[in-house]
Parts: C-alpha cells; structure tokens; sequence
C-alpha cells in the first residue's frame, strides 16, 4: 500500500473529496518527507518514516486529541529528537491536544507541558514538565525508591 493510500485510509470518515485532498496535502506539509516519498510503498520506509506516517494518518480524522503510544520506540536518538518536534508542532499548529505513552521520559518532558510519572500502574507525579525534570521522581522511579 502506498503512503497516499494509507492517509486515505486515515481520513475514511471525510466524504467530500476536497476536504479529504486538503487534510492530506496539510498532513503532507507537516511530514515532507511523506511528501516526497507519496506514491512509495509505505513498508519501505525507514523506522522514523513509520512513525510519521502512523501520526500522519492520525492526523486524517482532524482530532481534537491524539493518543500515541511509544512513538519513539526503536528510532534512533537524532530520529526521536524530529519525531518529538513534530509532535511538539503538531500540537501549537494544529491546536491537537496530545496524549503520549512513552519510556523515553526525560526527551518527551522536553517538549510536554505537563507529564504524569506512573511506577507499577500508579501515579506517583504529575506537575508541569519543568518541574518533573527539575525533581528527583525519576531518578526514585527508576531505582525503584519511588
């Protein structure tokens, strides 16, 4: 299936056709390189690639929240650092509001306002991201003194 086909999916509920073309080229503006790679077959894009696109085509919907679920797993750092940015961009430009599991803590602290710390399933923080990063819980969370 080709990129364009899997954003075409993403935007199933958009009957109007032009509405539909006008969420894509948007998408495809947040995302050059799904520009530029439209007509490929998405299974050749690199780990970072997918993950864009797994965004992108959850960007179709036009939501008002985006839940993603470890978006920087397996990437690496220099990959993590543009997938967080554009969540980052995703959220001041389109207004999204978004929610983000993720293990990789300290990176998305960076970008988030506002971050909730769990340890066995429980909440053991939530504050401003600046906060968190300027406390010890991870630290505690992670050697398992929280």
């Amino acid at each position: 299936m080709t990129i364009e086909e899997n954003l075409e999916i993403g935007g199933f509920i958009v009957k109007d056709k032009k509405e539909l073309k006008r969420r894509m080229e948007e998408v495809m503006e947040t995302f050059p390189l799904l520009k530029q790679k439209r007509k490929a077959k998405s299974g050749t894009l690199s780990g970072g690639g997918q993950q864009m696109l797994a965004v992108a085509r959850g960007l179709m919907t036009d939501p008002k929240v985006l839940l993603l679920d470890e978006p920087s797993l397996g990437l690496a750092p220099k990959i993590v650092k543009e997938v967080f940015a554009k969540i980052k961009e995703i959220n001041e430009n389109h207004k999204t509001a978004i929610m983000v599991v993720e293990h990789n803590i300290k990176s998305l602290l960076e970008i988030a306002n506002r971050g909730y710390i769990l340890d066995k399933g429980k909440v053991v923080a939530c504050d401003s991201s600046q906060k968190l990063l300027e406390s010890d819980i991870l630290e505690k969370v992670f050697t398992g003194k929280s």
